[in-house]
């Protein structure tokens, strides 16, 4: 079994969730370490875009620092995310990481809507949040997460910003991944 395992990166299941593939101009919401930023940002090649947007500086950093290390070429911007300086439908998928269960929600809204702003018709959102854990497992949850968030979840507000197609793609290791598809105008 440890050869099977010892083939698979941290961030396999992210990227097959992603559906990223080359020449994808991609948007990531949320750059964390850089490193899930850096692996989808290889998957796009020369041909495709990728832009990493955070909130925090010492994250785009990161995300700089990782996409360096990883030999991609990427952009990184230090910006809000709920006024992306992006054109309209620019992007095939916007993927938000772990940012948007800690937003209050004014933001996750705005936030919501210009990832629905800035996808073009057809494209992809991915949320990749923490997932809702129940008895011992919710004494691990981050704490910053919004419990009304958790108990409404991502699906809802996905739907309220006009996203078609919503559905929970996958749960694993306290992960959810969340997809909505913005409606082809």
């Amino acid at each position: 079994m440890k050869i099977f395992r010892s083939s698979i990166g941290p961030y396999d299941l992210a990227v097959a969730m992603s559906g990223v593939k080359m020449g994808d101009q991609l948007l990531q919401l949320g750059c964390g370490n850089g490193k899930l930023f850096a692996v989808l940002a290889s998957k796009v090649g020369l041909t495709g875009h990728a832009l990493g947007i955070d909130d925090k500086l010492a994250a785009c950093e990161r995300a700089k620092a990782a996409a360096e290390k990883a030999g991609v070429f990427v952009e990184v911007a230090h910006d809000s995310y709920a006024a992306l300086n992006s054109n309209d439908s620019m992007f095939d998928l916007t993927v938000i990481h772990h940012i948007i269960g800690n937003m209050e929600p004014e933001q996750r809204v705005a936030c919501l809507q210009e990832a629905y702003r800035v996808l073009k018709p057809g494209g992809r959102c991915l949320i990749i949040e923490p997932a809702l854990r129940s008895g011992l497992g919710a004494l691990f949850r981050p704490s910053a997460i919004d419990p009304a968030y958790l108990t409404s979840g991502a699906e809802q507000g996905l739907k309220a910003e006009g996203f078609r197609a919503v559905r929970r793609l996958a749960e694993r290791d306290g992960t959810a991944f969340i997809e909505g598809v913005r409606s082809p105008d």
